[in-house]
């Protein structure tokens, strides 16, 4: 498929995906190149905190190395334990270091320096303890520098932080030869971009700017009347192509209808003939005279309407004639329909006041009906609200029986404890008579101590009667509670039976309700029915109301029918017989007995008119 051939959407969806897509893969190298600069950035970032994390550690080890020699030659005691921190701020950091770092030789190195400091923490803990006689402080100081000596940590902690230097130094080059990568992507996008845009341009203006502004002005010569125009692109399967088809379609219309408008001169004159023609028949026929018929020869298409006028004054000869014969015999029947519809109206009469007189008494049985309906719907409320009542007080006597059992329950506790409150007095009073037998033994030094115990043990009998008397008011207490949740059952017996009664009441009401509610609708019907019915009647008599007047207008009406028709000249026609005349009141002195309808039947009766009965 050619490109020219494409739709305009589509080669601009792909023109602009060109675009897009070469955008969208820069921008994908870019983000890919941002991420790996991202990536050896944070990866430099954690290198250089564990460096500086293990140059800490080596500092730390430098500083118990000296405050161990500090306390060999001065044996300041402050040096030990500033020796002990630094010990453990090694042991910590090298930990340290083992968790963050993410190659097994760093950690390696890491495990075998953690090693050699506690083999050093050890040889120093031995100096510590010599140094720490006065006496061996020479064979301290002679020691010194063999349980001192670091050599394999510092070099092993040497190869550790060049390992780290080096891993920096490679990350940090790989960072900056993305960083190169990303700018000279970033360079070639523009170009490829701008490039592309401008090719897009080109091919745009190329396949649609030009061929537009060819179609445009072939447009604008064929509107100035230029009707030979050259029309271009028309093979095209675009929207260009549609367009020039179009303007093709519009050229040839314009050649069609200047050659319609040459016919279209030729007609008209002998179109003028023939209205010429036509004029003189029509005046002719203004003036009554219908045999006046168009003479002479014209085209098939004109001689056409010259036949059908003719045809037509013939038509109307004969017609105005049946006319003439008719009038005479509608005049004697409109006459006679007229005295038969007024004898029909009274009769109707009688009939619409009958019907009046039931609506109105079926109305009051109706309202009557539905004031019953109300009156039991408010009563079954009534007795739902009682309903609603009396299960309440259900409710709260069940609440109260309750209550009591708790009660009940709560005295047989106090029972309980009454029962042994009366046990410790009995114990506190043998217990008085023993301590009253133990100060007799004593003679005059227990003498006090029996006074005492004669108290004692007058309040302990005072505490048994006070028991025996709570005891048997507790009891009374018992006996009235269960006297009062038998009654509190008689009364919900009584409420239930209360509730069982209203809810049949309720169920009577209901029935009367729906009873009546069901009377009414059928009352309501019957009283539509009759309302139909009157209305009915009522329509009946307007029908023959106007029907008596249409039959006496219709009787002025034939008799000036037959004066008008009398005025044409139709030629020679055979004699008419005679009509007979018939009597025919004044319009004036007729007089409707039909009564107006009654609003309340109305109503329900409906909206229709006499017509669509």
């Amino acid at each position: 498929m050619n490109f020219s051939d494409l739709r305009i959407p589509t080669k601009l969806k792909l023109g602009f995906g060109i675009v897009i897509l070469i955008s969208l893969i820069v921008s994908t190298m870019v983000f890919l190149n941002a991420r790996s600069i991202d990536d050896a950035s944070f990866k430099n970032v954690r290198a250089n905190r564990l460096n500086a994390t293990g140059q800490k550690a080596m500092g730390d080890l430098a500083t118990a190395r000296a405050e161990l020699a500090t306390f060999v030659v001065n044996r300041d005691p402050g040096s030990r334990s500033r020796f002990e921190t630094a010990t453990s701020s090694f042991q910590a950091k090298m930990a340290e270091y083992e968790k963050t770092t993410s190659v097994e030789a760093q950690r390696e190195r890491t495990k075998k320096l953690q090693t050699l400091g506690r083999d050093y923490t050890s040889r120093a803990e031995a100096l510590f303890a010599i140094a720490a006689n006065p006496a061996r402080q020479s064979e301290a100081i002679s020691t010194l520098k063999t349980a001192n000596d670091t050599g394999d940590i510092e070099s092993l902690g040497t190869e550790l932080l060049q390992v780290a230097q080096e891993r920096i130094d490679v990350r940090t080059g790989e960072q900056n030869a993305a960083y190169d990568w990303t700018v000279q992507l970033l360079i070639f996008g523009g170009i490829a971009g701008l490039i592309s845009s401008m090719g897009m341009a080109w091919l745009m203006s190329n396949q649609i700017g030009a061929p537009v502004a060819g179609i445009t002005a072939a447009m604008r010569r064929l509107a100035e009347g230029d009707n030979e125009v050259p029309v271009e692109g028309a093979a095209r399967k675009d929207e260009i192509g549609a367009m020039a088809s179009a303007l093709l379609v519009f050229r040839d219309q314009a050649v069609a209808k200047v050659k319609a408008e040459r016919l279209k001169a030729d007609a008209d004159a002998e179109q003028n003939r023939l209205v010429t023609s036509l004029s003189d028949g029509l005046d002719r026929l203004s003036k009554g005279d219908l045999t006046a018929q168009i003479e002479g020869n014209f085209s098939a298409g004109y001689d056409t309407v010259r036949a059908n006028f003719n045809e037509a004054l013939t038509s109307l000869r004969a017609l105005i004639g049946a006319v003439s014969e008719s009038a005479a015999a509608i005049r004697t029947g409109s006459g006679e329909i007229a005295q038969a519809s007024e004898d029909l109206a009274r009769r109707t009469e009688a009939n619409a006041a009958s019907l009046e007189e039931t609506s109105a008494a079926i109305t009051q049985m109706d309202g009557r009906l539905k004031a019953t309906a109300q009156a039991a719907n408010r009563t079954a409320v009534r007795a739902d609200d009682a309903i609603s009542t009396v299960r309440g007080g259900r409710e709260i006597a069940d609440e109260a029986l309750q209550a009591m059992t708790r009660v009940n329950d709560s005295a047989k506790g106090i029972d309980s404890v009454i029962e042994g409150l009366d046990k410790i007095a009995f114990q506190t009073r043998v217990l008085a008579m023993n301590a009253a037998v133990e100060a007799g033994r004593a003679g005059e030094a227990g003498r006090g101590f029996a006074v005492v115990a004669d108290l004692v043990s007058a309040l302990a009998m005072r505490a048994e009667e006070e028991a025996g008397r709570a005891r048997d008011q507790l009891t009374a207490t018992q006996t009235d509670i269960v006297s009062a949740v038998e009654m509190v059952r008689k009364v919900d017996g009584a409420l239930a039976d209360i509730t069982g009664g209203v809810g049949e009441v309720h169920s009577l009401v209901s029935q009367i309700a729906t009873d009546n509610q069901s009377q009414s609708t059928a009352v309501s019907q019957i009283s539509v029915a009759i309302g139909t019915m009157d209305q009915s009647t009522q329509q009946n008599a307007a029908m023959v109301e106007q029907t008596s007047a249409a039959a006496r207008n219709l009787s002025s009406e034939v008799s000036a029918l037959a004066e008008q028709a009398a005025k044409f000249d139709v030629g020679a026609q055979p004699a008419r017989k005679p009509a007979r005349s018939a009597p025919a009141k004044a319009a004036s002195s007729y007089v409707s007995p039909v009564r107006s309808l009654p609003a309340s039947i109305s109503a329900h009766a409906g909206g229709d008119d006499w017509a669509s009965f």
